[in-house]
């Protein structure tokens, strides 16, 4: 296991001055609509691990990273009990989503980094993109079995079906509405469907109050009680207050 920095630079600015800060108000869990770029940024992707074999996006939303993924060629698949609505609900429902997101953001958008977005009005632009690019490639593709209606801890996966496990801004995420042992049993289930010599790669490691999951140590140590080799990688998608990182499990091969 591996933790790349001391835990004082995971504290944002307001936590190393001993400030107060205002945090990102989320009731339940809320759909993601985010691109392709951003997951290549996200999660730091390079083209070799793209191309080695099947990926799944998990508690995908209304993210376009497979369709974008699939029309380069790329196998992959999306797991998210979101697919149990028809396109036109998750359509509405993400665009509710995008509208509130935006209101939040605004009263909070000093405290971000734009770097990558510009500024807010582009940022909901983008998601309203994927959003588009996933409602036409669901509505398309999704009695294939592309789209699979599913959720965390349990997915309707082989052992080892995929090369490359990915799963955005839910696991730590939501850590005050999901404790240790969901953690850890997602986990492991997002490891048992990556094959031999594959990885997955989780990110954010922050919770909606821009702390890092006080049980990652522990999740990583189990996680390599289960054969896994954990460690931590950059981030190349700088955005929420103080997280810069990811975290990755490879499979070993047989």
């Amino acid at each position: 296991m591996t933790m790349n920095h001391e835990a004082s630079e995971h504290l944002s600015p307001q936590q190393q001055a001993g400030e107060t800060k205002s945090v990102y108000e989320q009731a339940g869990v809320a759909m993601t609509c985010r691109s392709y770029d951003e997951y290549l940024r996200m999660f730091s992707l390079p083209a070799e691990l793209l191309e080695a074999g099947p990926i799944l996006d998990v508690a995908a939303g209304a993210s376009s990273f497979v369709a974008e993924a699939s029309r380069r060629g790329y196998p992959a698949s999306a797991a998210d009990p979101l697919y149990a609505m028809t396109k036109d609900e998750i359509a509405e429902h993400g665009s509710r989503e995008i509208h509130v997101s935006t209101e939040k953001l605004g009263k909070l958008k000093h405290l971000f980094d734009w770097s990558y977005y510009g500024d807010l009005g582009r940022h909901r632009a983008n998601r309203e993109a994927s959003l588009e690019r996933f409602s036409k490639d669901f509505s398309a593709r999704k009695e294939e079995g592309r789209y699979v209606s599913a959720m965390l801890p349990h997915l309707p996966y082989a052992d080892g079906s995929f090369a490359l496990v990915l799963c955005s801004h839910f696991l730590f995420l939501y850590q005050e509405q999901f404790d240790y042992e969901f953690h850890l049993r997602a986990v492991k289930e997002l490891y048992r469907v990556c094959r031999p010599g594959g990885e997955v790669r989780i990110y954010p490691v922050y919770s909606l109050k821009w702390e890092r999951y006080a049980e990652l140590g522990r999740l990583m140590e189990a996680l390599e009680v289960e054969g896994a080799e954990a460690d931590l990688l950059p981030s190349s998608l700088p955005f929420i207050p103080g997280s810069s990182e990811l975290l990755r499990l490879r499979k070993p091969s047989v």
